[in-house]
């Protein structure tokens, strides 16, 4: 995946360059811009389109952190930061990715980063030849054979190290096969499955019931990681009436 491209808004010199030290050393972003204001931040939002990621302070003069969120582009995301708690409701309700609590350490700063990287991963499309393909299934060798897996039939992938456990509709045992979850991963429709957790990649048509922080399918509990809720939240979203 490209870096993500990202801007910083912040009316504190001292935080803004702090927050541009963070990104700098994370070597998945990629700093467009920095901004004293939400003022500025829109002067460089009107010429360059492609930022995908902004770190905005709440408050700050002539419009704040909140009000500039909700001007910008449907696919960019944003994750605040700020010193006030009692805005950490706000900040959801215009679909943040995460919040920051100033003063916060590289360590939070890299997690609520990763869930911005896991997020943008989930809604990337498919490599260019990958809509080309008009396969529906894949073999995998098990036990001495070569089995057919129909897309279609996958309930959810276990990961486990080496190898994975293919669990299908209809099929008591899952399939046990040496590759790596990443691989698989590479390997499906990313429209049709999704990775809600290190070790577990689901079938989203069979997800029956979300309870908490676990997926329900065929009865089975299957945990959401907190780095990979962010993304499966926002597929469940688009398909809510």
């Amino acid at each position: 995946m490209k870096k993500i491209t990202c801007l910083i808004a912040d009316d504190e010199p001292m935080a803004l360059n702090l927050i541009e030290s963070y990104v700098l050393k994370t070597p998945f972003l990629e700093l467009k811009a920095k901004c004293n204001n939400a003022i500025e931040a829109m002067q460089v939002l009107e010429e360059q389109k492609d930022i995908d990621l902004f770190f905005l302070d709440i408050q700050m003069p002539d419009l704040t952190g909140l009000e500039f969120s909700k001007l910008l582009p449907q696919n960019s995301r944003v994750i605040f930061t700020t010193a006030f708690d009692q805005y950490a409701i706000d900040g959801y309700k215009v679909n943040a990715l995460d919040y920051l609590l100033k003063p916060f350490d590289y360590n939070e700063f890299l997690n609520a980063s990763t869930k911005a990287r896991n997020y943008f991963e989930s809604q990337q499309t498919i490599s260019v030849a990958k809509p080309e393909r008009k396969q529906e299934f894949f073999f995998v060798k098990s036990e001495y054979k070569q089995i057919k897996i129909n897309f279609s039939e996958i309930l959810y992938i276990e990961g486990l190290k080496d190898y994975v456990k293919i669990y299908l509709k209809d099929n008591p045992k899952p399939i046990l096969t040496l590759m790596s979850l990443k691989k698989l991963e590479e390997e499906l429709p990313s429209d049709n499955f999704m990775r809600i957790h290190r070790s577990f990649i689901i079938g989203l048509d069979k997800i029956e019931a979300i309870e908490r922080n676990h997926i329900i399918i065929e009865k089975e509990q299957i945990a959401i990681a907190p780095n990979y809720k962010d993304a499966l939240m926002e597929y469940i979203g688009r398909k809510s009436l």
